[in-house]
């Protein structure tokens, strides 16, 4: 009985130092994002972007969008693979294969 007792302490240690460690590294992470956030200022105003047409921005990013392809289609090295020649396979490897299919019964007649 003294053994079960003494693993379910030797368990509740070991799981409450992993959730402590867990719990330090929480607070660990609250306090920086406290201390290293910016500060919004409030004496200085944003400013306002400046509007811009949806349908002219739009056509911006279209326009980006085929440069970069075209720029990447002049780059590219890609080209059609071309078919790997047959290999000829003489009569007597021939022979050896299919009397070595057949006397694993793997040989069928047509």
């Amino acid at each position: 009985m003294t053994d079960l007792i003494l693993s379910l302490q030797i368990t509740a240690l070991g799981m409450g130092l992993v959730f402590g460690a867990i719990l330090l590294l929480w607070l660990m992470m609250v306090l920086l994002t406290l201390f290293t956030a910016e500060k919004e200022s409030a004496s200085l105003p944003k400013p306002e972007p400046a509007p811009v047409s949806e349908k002219g921005f739009k056509a911006q990013a279209a326009a980006l969008a085929v440069a970069v392809a075209l720029a990447e289609q002049e780059l590219s090295t890609a080209r059609p693979l071309t078919q790997p020649p047959t290999t000829i396979v003489s009569a007597w490897q021939l022979g050896m294969r299919t009397s070595q299919m057949s006397e694993k019964g793997n040989f069928r007649k047509r």
